[in-house]
């Protein structure tokens, strides 16, 4: 009689979260990496190497990067569930990110702008899918999934911690160009960690159609063909492109794909009554995560100029890279995530599990007390002074408890909420929101002027009303949502 091996555990986890937990790690090195130096090789001078972009544009470009590379995650949500399959998913966007920052790596400003592409295509390829594997692994669902998740949004934030160290050091040691393909060396170690331990990483439910029709491919080729067609455009220059009128425009394009989907799920899906109360419970969800994403999202733009121009980084004579202090966030996820982890656990033990609502409501509430303290950090800064890198530390210290109250768990709760047919297509809706919120992100962050310092304590005043407001407004709502979830805890 043939008995069935019992799934390998690893420290009351299954086996292969440890595979997508290393791989997530080395993908987000490769990504925070880059990002730690992008804006600034943007506005950096040519003289010094860099693209010599102004503040505006850099901000806009970046934003519409990491918005791109987001909303292509629902087109990567798709691919997984109708034509490939989660993994083939997750090997594919590993070998775009790759390439992409290995084009980066030339500093060839056409060239360099093909490489933001690629990699953009390779996120929205992997992120939706592996975080689908990762729910896989939990079919019961519950505070494990949960828990689950919040380890492996550490390994996030251990591979975002590398890079945002290590990539900047490269980058101010060696230059520019170094710095840009040490995070492409950590995409393929991470490529390779995939294919040596992915045998634990069982999916059978999102590898079954792998063998699709040639038609099923027609919406991939006709969109590739079409971008092929603009970047040849751009690049022998008969087409340029305002990346602050773009990314306004792409804000409003994201939200009407956002409401047309959610339209869908509602009204032609064929979704059960409880179904259809989650997709509600969805949308809320979906609508405080961009809006959070957009305060959070600073870190890349004004507030690396911010840590550039206005911190005293010299540290026993050593002047620390500014991008260094991303990595401060990843610190605090990494110190806290097991707290939060173990919390959630310990309050639904006793019967005072706080609702999802509640969760994001206290996240958004935490994401705007962070900006609150860079407005009395930035008065300082318009009164002529330099200021301490103590103040961003406090900020990303406030945001990071909001973030374990948003992010782990608004995955989590996505991949409970959707009808598990649409499990990676929703997925690619939650990273629809990081888009937005991105996107967002991008366009408040044009509105510090470095000429006009009053600018700047504007900025964080609005971004802090914006999180109490959208929290308050998250907490008068909660009691509502927790009944149309339906049972989902």
């Amino acid at each position: 009689m043939h008995r069935t091996e019992p799934d390998q555990t690893l420290f009351g986890h299954p086996r292969g979260l440890a595979t997508l937990f290393f791989t997530e790690m080395w993908e987000r090195f490769t990504y925070y990496g880059m990002r730690a130096i992008l804006v600034l090789f943007m506005v950096a001078t040519v003289a010094d190497g860099g693209l010599g972009i102004d503040d505006k544009t850099a901000s806009a470009i970046f934003g519409l990067f990491v918005a791109g590379s987001y909303l292509l995650s629902l087109f990567g949500g798709w691919i997984a569930d109708t034509l490939i399959g989660a993994s083939r998913a997750v090997v594919a966007g590993g070998g775009f990110i790759m390439v992409g920052n290995a084009l980066l790596a030339s500093g060839t400003p056409q060239v360099f702008f093909v490489g933001l592409v690629l990699i953009a295509l390779g996120v929205g390829l992997l992120k939706p899918n592996i975080s689908a594997l990762v729910a896989n692994l939990y079919p019961e669902g519950g505070s494990r999934r949960d828990a689950g998740f919040s380890l492996f949004y550490m390994g996030i934030n251990v591979g975002a911690l590398l890079g945002a160290l290590l990539v900047p050091l490269c980058a101010a040691r060696f230059g520019w160009h170094y710095g840009f393909a040490l995070p492409a060396i950590g995409m393929l170690i991470g490529l390779v960690q995939f294919f040596v331990t992915k045998r634990h990483v069982k999916a059978p439910e999102l590898e079954s159609r792998t063998n699709a029709e040639l038609r099923a491919w027609l919406p991939v080729i006709v969109g590739g063909a079409a971008a092929l067609a603009v970047a040849a455009l751009v690049l022998t220059g008969r087409l340029s492109i305002d990346a602050t009128a773009l990314a306004t425009m792409a804000s409003w394009l994201i939200g009407l794909l956002a409401a047309g989907y959610f339209v869908y799920l509602i009204y032609f899906a064929g979704l059960t009554g409880p179904e259809r109360s989650r997709v509600f419970v969805m949308i809320a969800l979906f609508v405080a995560y961009a809006l959070y994403t957009a305060g959070q999202e600073q870190t890349g733009t004004s507030l690396t100029l911010f840590a550039e121009r206005y911190t005293d980084r010299v540290l026993f004579g050593w002047q620390m890279p500014a991008g260094i202090l991303q990595g401060v966030s990843s610190v605090f996820i990494i110190l806290f995530a097991p707290l939060f982890s173990a919390l959630w656990v310990s309050l639904e033990r006793r019967g005072k599990d706080l609702s999802t609502p509640v969760k994001f409501a206290a996240g958004l509430a935490l994401m705007g007390m962070g900006f609150l303290v860079m407005y009395v950090a930035s008065l300082f800064v318009t009164a002529g002074q330099q200021v301490s890198p103590n103040w961003l530390v406090l900020c990303y210290l406030v945001q990071m408890w909001g973030d374990l109250c948003i992010s782990p768990v608004g995955l989590s709760s996505i991949t409970k909420l959707a009808p598990p047919r649409f499990v990676g297509q929703a997925m690619g809706m939650w990273f629809l929101s990081l888009a937005l919120g991105n996107n967002l992100a991008g366009l408040l962050a044009t509105e510090y002027d470095a000429h006009n310092l009053a600018s700047l304590p504007a900025l964080f005043l609005k971004i802090f009303a914006y999180g109490i407001g959208g929290g308050a407004i998250m907490l008068l709502l909660a009691p509502w949502l927790k009944r149309l979830m339906a049972g989902v805890r």
